[in-house]
């Protein structure tokens, strides 16, 4: 079954450019001119992978990721043409799971969305370890779902796979070049606010939970196993 990917792009030239290079790697591509186009395909279909332009007439992207997240962690990828890293990270903190700056190499693109999409249907091998829970934090490895004490976190993708390899690696410090490699994929995810932003996301979802990830100064995290 083919995977369909919404691009996001007010240029055509760069949006047809995208679109070929997904067609060409066999995905359904969706395309969207403006903020209001994209939301309606996303509302009509079920996308695997958005890609979204920060910088969308209508609605920018940053409405549009504000919007989605609200009722889904669809893998995101934003895109900017612009130097400003403030601009990523808030990109980050409204639930963006990646960014590529414009102009970008578009087998770059395709790289980091196929990193995003395989690890999304990637499902576990030994159906013993399906779940895993800890110190009241559950997740649910095969359906992708989280919760706390029984309530539901509503997780982006990036915030679940950090928060799932702290947890399968209780008590152990995960490097911060660790997470670049295991959660992006790649040797540089960009400065050090990125996973940051991430984490920082991330406790405040977990609220009173927030406690069992340690910070370790100039390394990286760990989950503090509560046994």
């Amino acid at each position: 079954m083919q995977e369909t990917i919404l691009i996001a792009e007010d240029e055509a030239i760069l949006r047809e450019i995208a679109k070929d290079y997904f067609t060409n790697e066999g995905y359904e591509v969706l395309e969207a001119a403006d903020g209001e186009e994209a939301l309606h395909l996303f509302q009509t279909n079920d996308p695997a992978l958005i890609i979204l332009d920060i910088m969308l007439p209508e609605l920018d992207g940053w409405s549009v990721c504000r919007r989605i997240r609200k009722t889904s962690n669809v893998p995101i990828i934003m895109l900017t043409a612009r130097s400003d890293e403030e601009d990523t990270l808030l990109g980050f903190e409204l639930g963006a799971d990646d960014y590529v700056t414009k102009p970008y190499s578009p087998p770059i693109l395709m790289a980091r969305a196929k990193r995003l999409l395989d690890s999304r249907r990637r499902l576990p091998v030994n159906t013993v370890h399906q779940s895993l829970s800890l110190g009241g934090i559950s997740l649910n490895l095969t359906s992708r779902s989280a919760s706390v004490d029984g309530r539901t976190l509503h997780l982006t993708f990036t915030e679940y796979e950090i928060l799932a390899l702290l947890m399968k690696n209780p008590g152990m410090v995960i490097t911060r070049e660790q997470f670049i490699a295991k959660i992006w994929g790649y040797e540089d995810a960009g400065d050090d606010r990125t996973l940051n932003t991430h984490i920082r996301n991330l406790r405040i979802k977990l609220g009173d939970k927030s406690s069992l990830i340690t910070t370790i100064l100039r390394i990286g995290y760990k989950f503090e196993d509560p046994a």
